[in-house]
């Protein structure tokens, strides 16, 4: 090993839920250490949707009006296409301001965003190109920090390797963590019928409205879901799981005219997608474990529940994660008192929220995926246009769900800053 170093609590990845938790650690005095395996943020077609759960914490952080400034879209009502007309399933119109829409932000403008704010803390650290590979342990086979290695940020040629040693570790690397390979903790898995395919076209200029409904179009075994960014679309192609070597094998005009069936409207900009490796996959995954902890490791975010793309939750209820995670680590991390009680207490937080949004996941992929990708689905379900056709305040109930969750999450006092008079949240 190169170097052998120290720090009170390291977490491995460097995603929306690790710098916030690194961020809200640091503001309470914790001496905290983000590893990025990566050069910067800068990858494609990550989630980018900023529900009003988390603007409101930033708001509470203090940091709304410079996350406002940032640039982006906003996402309004989700609507549903029917034979007889459109009708509004999620009614984000009705919740109240300023927290009545769900904001579409570049992820690396984010992040960006937040480890600026971090870096105002002297107890802050962020190693980019700087990746954990395996746990360390105590003598009592307590996790005591991460061996590490580290890479060039242009050649990505290996330039050294390390340890370094933790109070607490908490691992935030994602649906394929590595830090929960290496602690022996196996998620239970729930069937998904479908992947997604994402790419993006341009908009027009007569098509740039500031706020724009999401609509679902359905064909045969196909799905097709359009989110609208300041200048293109970002759109999810969705069909059964597995089929990626197929569409690829089919080559690019195949892909095209699928497309085309669903949206004729793009027609006229569909050779924007230059070959069928502009489509990025994503291989979607429906997971959690039990438990989140280990002596010395807590697990949040998608290492501890990969989500479903459904409602584009993920990223807030990782961030969630992270704020119910400070709350309840923070001042026992000071103290030197940490033990597993609070490692178990943030799993107990975050349990109820995390299994009732999967179950809800589950039921749309019985309801709207799963038939959907057999071809077995025309349009939505009709129990479900009927209660959003006559019972219009029914669409402030789906919109509080994916706006707020279950359980949503409020800034710890040690973190708050008093955000500017204009954007005092409510």
């Amino acid at each position: 090993m190169d170097h052998f170093e120290s720090t009170t609590c390291v977490v491995v990845g460097g995603g929306p839920a690790g710098v916030m938790l690194g961020l809200l650690l640091a503001r309470a005095g914790v001496d905290v250490t983000v590893l990025e395996k990566h050069a910067d943020f800068l990858r494609d077609f990550r989630g980018d949707t900023v529900h009003p759960s988390t603007i409101r914490l930033l708001d509470e952080l203090g940091l709304g009006e410079g996350f406002r400034a940032l640039p982006q879209s906003k996402l309004g009502n989700f609507k549903l296409p029917t034979p007889d007309g459109e009708v509004t399933l999620a009614a984000f119109d009705r919740l109240k301001a300023p927290y009545d829409y769900v904001a579409m932000v570049p992820q690396w403008d984010l992040l960006n965003f937040l480890v600026d704010a971090a870096r105002q803390e002297p107890q802050f650290t962020l190693r980019m190109n700087t990746e954990a590979t395996d746990l360390l342990h105590d003598d009592g086979g307590k996790v005591a920090g991460v061996v590490y290695r580290t890479r060039d940020a242009e050649s990505g040629v290996e330039t050294g390797t390390g340890e370094l040693r933790a109070t607490l570790t908490v691992a935030c690397d994602g649906r394929s963590s590595v830090l929960r390979q290496r602690a022996g903790l196996i998620p239970r898995e729930f069937p998904v019928p479908f992947d997604t395919w994402w790419f993006r076209l341009s908009r027009h200029a007569d098509e740039q409205a500031q706020l724009a409904s999401i609509m679902p179009r359905f064909s045969g075994k196909e799905m097709l879901l359009s989110l609208t960014r300041k200048d293109f679309y970002q759109i999810a192609y969705i069909a059964e799981k597995g089929k990626d070597a197929q569409l690829r094998a089919e080559g690019v005009e195949r892909f095209r005219a699928r497309v085309a069936g669903l949206r004729p409207d793009l027609a006229d900009r569909l050779d924007e997608i230059g070959s069928i490796d502009d489509l990025h996959l994503l291989d979607v995954k429906l997971n959690r474990i039990k438990p989140w902890h280990k002596p010395g490791l807590l697990l949040i975010g998608d290492a501890a529940h990969a989500m479903s793309p459904a409602g584009g939750v993920g990223i807030n209820l990782a961030v969630q994660d992270a704020v119910a995670a400070a709350q309840r680590i923070a001042l026992p991390l000071l103290r030197g008192t940490l033990g597993e009680c609070e490692l178990a207490s943030v799993q107990k937080r975050r349990w109820f929220p995390t299994v009732v949004i999967q179950q809800v996941q589950l039921l749309i992929q019985q309801a709207v995926f799963a038939p959907a990708v057999k071809g077995q689905l025309a349009g939505p379900p009709s129990p479900l246009v009927f209660i959003a056709r006559h019972l219009p305040w029914f669409g402030k109930i789906p919109a509080l769900m994916i706006a707020f969750g279950p359980r949503p999450e409020h800034a710890p006092d040690f973190a708050r800053r008093k955000p500017s008079a204009a954007r005092n949240p409510a």
